[in-house]
């Protein structure tokens, strides 16, 4: 078995800002493994904020052994970027060798479009008004907060857009002072979900918080590890691919969390077609799909996935899987 890893850059149509920066390309890896006859490939998007760079994560593949399957990889690697893009490789290329997709080899009903969330960088009230404005179309519009001064950005969103559902992502940024003082704004202005506003290691403040609006976990929610973390705290879960470390273990991950009584948010890091073709499996049925990552890019991938009225489609077996 052979694998090789490329880098990859994909320019962005716009700056994209969130609470920890901002960028204008997506940097990828992207892994392609062969048995000789046939080829699977996948993407990662190494993230920093869970200290990983380009070169720590191709480091984590360069130290795989020559052979092995995907069971076996669980243990070869932590859950992460790196083991991500090996995973979704390995996937593809038993797809090949099937002749089947990928959903009919994990006994998935066939996939449909699903609505996605569209992202709105975070910026002034002014311009996120303007973004809201020129995408008031779109029925699901994901706003990115995470400053104690939102409220304008708010107001600003809601007006521009008013007829959309809103969902709002404040990437940690906000303390529970802050979070206490939007939670009826966010009821006011329609708001339908609100990921992570608490930083990961403070999250202890949701504990008996009222929660008028469903709180989602994000960065406190990596794979089926995270869930005795969670109780108390969270109504939904965000399941990322970048982070279960694949698609094989967000698959368990998500039929653990709904046991448990958790729904279901299916996002993505900002990377190309072929990094969301896995995820357009498990978006199916979820309370919210956010894979918007190729909408952002001004270049994708060769047979990128299609997007329109009725949502994010699955992969053409020429993409992925």
């Amino acid at each position: 078995m052979q694998i090789d890893v490329s880098r990859d850059v994909f320019r962005l149509a716009q700056v994209f800002t969130i609470s920890r920066g901002s960028r204008t390309e997506a940097k990828v890896l992207t892994v392609r493994i062969s048995d000789g006859r046939y080829q699977g490939w996948g993407e990662c998007v190494p993230y920093a904020r869970y200290g990983e760079t380009l070169d720590s994560v191709e480091a984590e593949i360069a130290g795989l052994p020559d052979s092995f399957d995907r069971v076996q990889l669980m243990d070869l690697l932590p859950a992460g970027a790196a083991r991500n893009a090996v995973d979704c490789a390995l996937w593809d290329l038993e797809a090949k060798r099937a002749g089947k997709r990928v959903w009919n080899l994990a006994g998935l009903p066939q996939p449909g479009p699903e609505i996605t969330a569209y992202t709105l960088s975070l910026d002034t009230a002014e311009a996120m008004q303007a973004q809201a404005a020129a995408n008031a179309h779109r029925p699901l519009l994901k706003i990115k907060l995470g400053t104690p001064d939102d409220m304008p950005r708010l107001e600003a969103v809601r007006a521009g857009a008013p007829d959309a559902t809103i969902i709002v992502d404040a990437n940690e940024g906000w303390s529970a002072a802050v979070y206490t003082d939007l939670a009826p704004h966010l009821v006011r202005l329609g708001v339908a979900l609100v990921e992570q506003p608490l930083p990961a290691g403070d999250d202890e403040a949701l504990i008996g918080m009222e929660r008028p609006v469903p709180v989602c976990a994000d960065e406190s929610c990596h794979d089926r590890a995270s869930l005795p973390k969670l109780k108390g705290k969270y109504d939904v879960i965000n399941i990322k691919l970048d982070k279960t470390g694949g698609l094989t273990e967000a698959l368990e991950l998500r039929k653990a969390a709904i046991a448990e009584g958790y729904d279901i948010m299916v996002g993505c890091m900002v990377g190309s077609s072929l990094a969301m073709a896995p995820a357009t499996l498990l978006a199916q049925g979820a309370m919210v799909t956010d894979l918007d990552g190729p909408l952002l890019l001004a270049e994708d991938r060769d047979n990128p996935l299609t997007f329109d009225d009725a949502g994010v489609y699955p992969p053409l077996a020429a993409l992925w899987g």
